[in-house]
């Protein structure tokens, strides 16, 4: 929860170009994330500029690489140095999954640690998958997240929670396969009440959060910090986000929206 000295942290992604970080430094947005799609092309001139712009303009840089090769990851980070990584890889919680998701773990558990001894400078943020309201087996699949964030809350500097779409038995859903995000959907707010409630580390909550709920969503959950993506991105002809590109009005709704959230608590606290 902000504390009254504290501020909400507002973090944007996913944004590939210094003039875009640029503009939404200056609409009050305090991290910006971009992402690596491809290991083959690893060294991106134009996304080492946006890290660079984001750092001048005294923001913090996230990186999410959407590959796992541990010695690749190494790279892109020694190359970036961004002010922290992100790991979004879909840690399942359904308790069909659980047998399989310890395997995973261990590894992800040995990245982490192996980044924070290589690169101390580099702070962690980890994924906690959350379903959308309604699934079953809610109680079995909160105590796995519970779980997960217990495991991972040493070797991780924050965690992040977005959301699961998908059945136990299809999760083939998810917009980039092996990954939580970009969904546009909101989560088990109960859930992530949860999470927030027993995290020793700061706790971002993202999935389908836009202007029109991150008031509520500070106020309610008070988490440390609010994460949007598919909500304020910019729209085709037909209604659909455009990955990439932002839309600065809805970026300055959900700024507005959240600072005066922040006022609110602040208001509450004193009385």
């Amino acid at each position: 929860m902000p504390s009254s000295m504290e501020k909400t942290i507002i973090q944007i992604y996913e944004v590939q170009k210094p003039k875009e970080a640029e503009a939404l430094v200056d609409l009050g947005v305090d991290h910006i994330g971009s992402v690596l799609t491809d290991s083959a092309q690893l060294k991106n001139v134009t996304i080492h500029k946006t890290v660079r712009a984001i750092q001048q303009a005294a923001a913090k840089s996230g990186l999410i690489p959407l590959f796992k090769d541990p010695e690749i990851i190494f790279q892109a980070l020694d190359y970036y140095q961004p002010d922290f990584v992100h790991f979004c890889d879909l840690l399942s919680p359904f308790p069909g999954d659980q047998a399989k998701v310890a395997r995973e773990c261990d590894a992800l558990l040995s990245l982490q640690s192996a980044v924070k001894n290589r690169f101390p400078q580099i702070g962690i943020m980890r994924s906690l998958s959350v379903p959308k309201t309604g699934v079953y087996q809610r109680d079995e699949i909160q105590k796995n997240i519970l779980r997960f964030a217990e495991l991972f809350a040493p070797v991780s500097d924050y965690f992040l929670i977005d959301t699961l779409i998908g059945s136990p038995e299809d999760q083939s859903q998810q917009p980039v396969a092996g990954y939580v995000g970009i969904t546009g959907e909101i989560c088990d707010w109960n859930i992530a009440g949860a999470i927030i409630k027993a995290s020793p580390i700061p706790v971002i909550l993202a999935g389908g959060i836009s202007g029109e709920n991150v008031f509520e969503a500070i106020t309610t959950l008070k988490p440390a910090g609010v994460d949007s993506c598919t909500k304020t991105n910019a729209v085709d002809n037909q209604g659909q986000p455009v990955r990439f590109k932002k839309d600065m009005k809805k970026v300055r709704q959900l700024v507005e929206e959240a600072r005066r959230a922040d006022e609110f608590l602040l208001k509450k606290c004193e009385w």
